[in-house]
């Protein structure tokens, strides 16, 4: 063989690399879009829990019907990191490169993961249940969510910094050529909370005795109240807002 052969045949494999390089990079990149996506859905929704939570009286049903309408979205979120976790520890060279979380937020996530479960499956469980019989359920979703208010506090501040600038990269994307993989992303998540909703719509009759419950025992719950004081503690202890 020449070597010209010899030069064309290097080039050829350099630019396969470079292309394999490529493809790896934007799957990356998806994949950080799509979490931060489904986070912004996500935060917004248990920023609706958290103040309903503080008036169940009154706004117990909507409480209700954001609670399963959130399940879509963390779906989303859920997979999303998983495929991010599976990629990295499988020796992915891409995820590799773009290296893992800070090791508060690694050891931080296994507990966070648990308790968000906890507290929207508790959820689930005492709409299905009712007032009359709601066994141990009520305690658990106190428990989960005084728990599960400072873990998720650090996850935000600790992630709210970069994800505009995801979101606002994924919408512009038409000017890298990528629009089908930006209405993918928009898709899932869109079809994910679409399913959610009609699943909160079809289950929303079932929170009718909750409501009555609410009327007599729509207090504000001890477990916020402490949760939100732990959060604003984990906050100034671990400053999350300054892991850039």
């Amino acid at each position: 063989m020449s070597s010209r052969d010899n030069n064309r045949t290097a080039r050829q494999s350099e630019q396969s690399q470079g292309s394999t390089r490529s493809a790896s990079a934007v799957e990356v990149v998806g994949n950080e879009r799509m979490t931060a996506l489904a986070g912004a859905v996500l935060l917004v929704l248990f920023t609706v829990e958290m103040v309903t939570a503080a008036r169940l009286r009154s706004l117990l049903s909507i409480h209700v019907f954001v609670g399963v309408l959130l399940v879509g979205p963390l779906t989303v979120k859920i997979g999303s990191t998983g495929y991010r976790f599976i990629r990295y520890y499988t020796g992915s060279p891409a995820f590799v490169r773009r290296g893992p979380p800070r090791l508060a937020l690694r050891v931080l996530a296994p507990f966070l993961l648990v308790t968000t479960l906890v507290v929207v499956g508790s959820g689930i469980g005492l709409l299905v249940a009712g007032p009359s019989q709601p066994g141990s359920l009520l305690f658990i979703h106190g428990v989960s969510s005084l728990l599960w208010l400072p873990l998720v506090a650090v996850h935000v501040f600790a992630y709210i910094w970069k994800t505009p600038r995801l979101i606002a990269d994924d919408w512009n994307e038409r000017a890298t050529g990528r629009r089908q993989e930006s209405r993918i992303r928009f898709g899932v998540n869109l079809g994910m909370l679409l399913a959610s909703m009609v699943a909160a719509i079809l289950v929303f009759p079932s929170a009718a005795p909750w409501v009555v419950w609410s009327q007599v025992n729509g207090n504000i719950p001890g477990p916020l109240v402490v949760g939100v004081v732990a959060a604003v503690l984990a906050l100034l202890a671990t400053r999350p807002f300054t892991w850039r």
